[in-house]
């Protein structure tokens, strides 16, 4: 095995590591059967200010208006262990204790700049949780309704039915 081969291996292990909970929070599924944290209703408002900064309302709604915050804390209490949780909600708590440093202001009270500025911190600081809370943040985004058909074009039937079509000329026809 050569050099390349290797780190594509290594890469596609690490990449399934990572994609397996969030691809079974978006299908419902739960991987997690064990104890959980507890979640507050402060650290949940916390949540959807924080993916409000990565998915803001712009020309669509944001993150906050599609209910992110619920989808991150259903998927992180049913698809991560209890350590993995902690680790998950210790880079939430760290981010608000930074805000508190910095700005003497609890996250959730930063003007839209300020919040900005503390994400943008927290990607060089923290980068583990950053990408992690990034890739929840999208994946609860686009699978939510508002996402899904607000941000995304959505064609609920791909095409029109034409029950007329000329068949090409040497097209085998459909089988049904």
């Amino acid at each position: 095995m050569n050099r390349r081969e290797a780190i594509e291996k290594i890469t596609l292990m690490l990449g399934g590591v990572i994609a397996a909970p969030l691809m079974a929070g978006a299908m419902g599924e739960r991987l997690n059967f064990g104890p959980s944290l507890n979640v507050s209703a402060d650290q949940e408002a916390l949540l959807a200010e924080i993916a409000d900064v990565i998915i803001p309302t712009t020309g669509t709604p944001g993150a906050k208006a599609a209910g992110v915050e619920k989808f991150i804390v259903r998927v992180v209490r049913d698809c991560y262990q209890l350590d993995e949780q902690k680790k998950f909600y210790d880079g939430v708590s760290k981010l608000d204790k930074d805000s508190q440093e910095v700005y003497q202001k609890s996250f959730v009270t930063l003007d839209a700049t300020q919040k900005k500025d503390m994400v943008t911190r927290a990607t060089k600081s923290d980068k583990p949780f950053f990408i992690q809370m990034k890739g929840l943040t999208v994946t609860g985004y686009f699978t939510s309704e508002i996402g899904a058909t607000q941000a995304l074009d959505y064609l609920p039937i791909p095409g029109r039915f034409d029950g007329s079509w000329p068949l090409p000329k040497g097209q085998k026809s459909w089988a049904i």
